[in-house]
């Protein structure tokens, strides 16, 4: 959609910011808001009552707080960061100030509440409304800006007090910030519609890819085959002529090593062209690329056995080595297929894992790997099945791309459109009634 721009622009002598609307002032935000205030605001109030509490876990990006924590203002008043309603909270440590997690303070117990010490407060003063404020710390300007200001060491980075109170930004009159609020909340609120509409299409089609691979690694590819029992309490019946054995027998296991740790620092030390497989790793589960490997297969199965992603599999293959907390079976019989026993695994993990608490994290030691049960379809029919999943699977993932790549773009235009509203580059005063 094409917004309105304002009529009369003027130059604002900030040079990453260029022309304003004509009537729009430019100023430090020191001039508008109170930074950090002191506690000293609530010493009426007595130290049993309770008061909202904070995590920076609690607080959501682009806006939002949860508010399920309450204390006693005993036990917050000392070494936490103190706020009230209708005050502006900005994480100021990295990733979270990249990251834009930030919000209004809302609903509080008591209208007071205390937090981490990560979070910067901004009290609005009478000029400036705390919506207009809190999407000018949202808007793609503040949080590039400053991330440059930044001082400290790697994950330690924190974004100085100064920078915000020095800040210079256009601000409108009061009027106008909050029509600018309105409108950037009915906006908003549309955008995030659309993206949680298209991240349920998602979880329908993770669902649907879940069940697609479960049903053809237990009950294969003809609806019409004859049944039996399995014998296995979970998997029900399976196709009379598949025979069941244990994993053990099928696959030989190699543990991630352990007299070598395979951590970031070492691949930094060592860089080359094999990859380093880590349980703890995100996308793709490679650690980093070193100089020699240990491991050279076709396919093989990699199990991450502790951490979040414990019970996770993926396929292997090439040179490779893996680093800790992980396993890697590989068959013995090289017509087996692995692919149709990643998927078999994978369904097995699935059943254990929700028999496991909410309040546990699950875990696999190596040990448990003898443990268990799997079925043994025909060579034949174990390829047949390998590449009908990798048919379907991957026409899912492809569908599930193209939707992640609309909800980025549908993210990239939210930020431009608050940057561009918060800096007055286009006029929304007739958009909102």
């Amino acid at each position: 959609m094409t917004w309105k721009r304002h009529k009369e622009y003027r130059d604002s002598g900030v040079e990453w910011l260029g022309n304003v609307p004509v009537g729009w002032q430019v100023k430090r935000l020191r001039f508008n808001i109170l930074t950090n205030p002191t506690k000293a605001e609530v010493k009426n109030i007595t130290g049993d009552a309770l008061v909202s509490f904070v995590p920076m876990e609690s607080v959501s990006e682009y806006g939002g707080l949860s508010l399920d924590q309450t204390k006693s203002l005993d036990e917050v008043s000392n070494g936490y960061t103190y706020f009230r309603n209708g005050d502006v909270l900005v994480a100021k440590i990295t990733p979270c100030f990249e990251n834009g997690k930030g919000s209004i303070a809302e609903g509080l117990e008591n209208g007071v509440g205390f937090g981490t010490t990560e979070l910067h407060v901004l009290r609005p003063q009478r000029k400036i409304d705390c919506r207009y404020l809190f999407y000018l710390t949202i808007s793609y300007a503040f949080r590039q800006i400053g991330k440059s200001y930044m001082y400290g060491a790697g994950g330690q980075k924190r974004v100085p007090d100064d920078f915000i109170r020095n800040l210079r930004h256009p601000i409108p009159d009061i009027s106008e910030q909050c029509i600018i609020a309105a409108f950037l909340d009915r906006e908003t609120e549309r955008i995030d519609a659309l993206i949680a509409k298209k991240e349920r299409q998602i979880e329908l089609l993770q669902e649907k890819r879940t069940a697609l691979i479960s049903h053809a690694v237990t009950k294969g590819l003809n609806p019409d085959v004859k049944m039996k029992d399995s014998g296995i309490e979970w998997l029900g019946e399976i196709p009379e002529h598949w025979e069941v054995n244990w994993l053990r027998h099928l696959f030989r296991f190699e543990k991630g090593q352990k007299a070598q740790l395979y951590t970031k620092e070492y691949v930094g030390i060592y860089p080359g062209d094999f990859p380093v497989y880590s349980g703890q790793t995100e996308g793709n589960g490679v650690l980093g690329y070193i100089d020699t490997f240990d491991y050279e297969t076709d396919e093989s199965i990699f199990v991450t056995t502790v951490g979040a992603k414990a019970m996770s599999t993926k396929i292997v293959k090439g040179k490779y080595s893996l680093s800790q907390n992980c396993a890697l079976l590989i068959s013995k019989n090289p017509k087996l297929s692995s692919i149709y026993y990643e998927g078999f695994l994978a369904d097995i993990f699935r059943y254990e894992k929700g028999s496991i608490s909410l309040i546990m994290q699950p875990s696999l030691r190596f040990e448990d790997l003898h443990k268990y049960k799997v079925l043994v379809p025909p060579i034949k029919e174990q390829h047949a099945i390998a590449s009908f999943l990798d048919q379907e699977t991957k026409r899912i993932n492809t569908l599930t791309s193209k939707i992640r790549e609309s909800i980025v773009k549908l993210s990239e235009y939210r930020t431009a459109l608050i940057s561009a509203t918060v800096t007055g580059k286009i006029d929304v005063r007739k958009e909102v009634a």
